[in-house]
């Protein structure tokens, strides 16, 4: 069977098991969400609502069906595309999502672009000088990023940057004074189409603070990955091989060594999306973010369980897809993927 063939039956055996992912991931959501402790209605109503009024209130809500009914109700609107409607505001989970999805994915991609520039430079630096002092330098980064915790890193560059020093707002996404530019929510490209300096500074400047956060805390991972493939690709036998030939030491790293070094990188990135979610929850709440992971927390908080699965089947679909799309083009790349 030639590779053609093989990458097709790859392809088609993960874009079949996509979906099925999916499924256990909303059916886990669903049911986690109902054996969990507290009762939406008591949220809603408070405690002192007497018995008649929860009852009613239980009824609107379709709280009153057996598991197996709402389980099945939830999956049909859930193949049709309707992700319910909050249980406290009656407001569409898809318009909420479409309103606060923008902004975790400007905050995620900036972040995901600042931990991959540093880390790579950091990992590269080290095995560039291997045993100096930059490359210890560069291995306490990595462990130190990566073990610290966001949400306190997240408060002591808020107290320097924003109370101390004053250079940038302390959280929000947009001065409260301003009016947003309009458009597809995401503010930095709407600023850019609409031509808006004083929005794009604006936006820049609310941004700085937790994407730089973020994607530091996660650029432990890019550098520690860079540098253990980097060395490993190194003592190969065909990069001896080359410098046998008298190949020059920086043409083998660029040309030969670093390629073959990254494409493992390229699989972290994917797995990074996940991470990148957990720690957007706590720089999104720490920095007062209004993005979905905040919107999470909020719901989370309320009990408002269709804006929970909705939100988390939306997260769980890009995170497959993106996973999916990075495995699909390592297969296609890399003649080494075994099938």
């Amino acid at each position: 069977m030639n590779r053609s063939r093989y990458l097709i039956n790859y392809s088609m055996v993960r874009l079949s098991l996509a979906p099925v992912m999916l499924w256990l991931i909303s059916t886990f959501v669903f049911l986690l969400l109902r054996i969990a402790p507290g009762d939406p209605v008591d949220a809603i109503l408070g405690n002192r609502a007497d018995d008649n009024a929860r009852e009613i209130m239980r009824e609107k809500l379709g709280l009153n069906m057996p598991l197996i009914n709402q389980y099945f109700h939830f999956l049909n609107r859930l193949i049709h595309g309707d992700l319910g409607e909050s249980l406290n505001t009656q407001e569409p989970v898809r318009e909420i999502i479409a309103k606060t999805l923008p902004a975790s994915i400007e905050l995620g991609v900036i972040a995901l672009i600042i931990a991959a520039l540093i880390g790579i430079s950091v990992g590269f630096t080290g095995v560039a000088n291997p045993e100096g002092k930059t490359d210890l330098v560069g291995r306490l980064f990595g462990i130190g990023t990566y073990a610290l915790p966001p949400f306190w890193a997240a408060m002591l560059i808020q107290l320097l940057f924003a109370v101390i020093l004053g250079w940038l707002p302390v959280g929000g996404r947009f001065p409260p004074q301003l009016s947003p530019p309009q458009g597809s929510g995401f503010f930095i490209f709407d600023s850019i189409r609409l031509g808006d300096i004083s929005s794009l500074n604006a936006s820049i400047r609310h941004l700085i603070l937790p994407s730089s956060t973020l994607g530091i805390l996660l650029s432990g991972i890019f550098s520690r990955s860079l540098r253990v493939n980097l060395d490993k690709t190194l003592k190969t036998n065909y990069i001896e091989a080359a410098k046998s030939r008298g190949i020059k030491d920086n043409q083998i790293l660029f040309a030969h060594a670093l390629p073959n070094a990254l494409l493992p990188v390229l699989t972290i990135a994917g797995l990074t999306i996940a991470s990148l979610i957990g720690g957007a929850l706590l720089i999104e709440v720490t920095f007062s973010w209004p993005g979905i992971a905040l919107s999470l927390q909020e719901a989370i908080s309320q009990r408002d369980y269709p804006i929970v699965q909705g939100i988390i089947v939306v997260i769980s679909t890009l995170v497959v897809v993106i996973n999916l799309t990075i495995d699909l083009i390592i297969a296609f790349i890399d003649p080494r993927v075994k099938y």
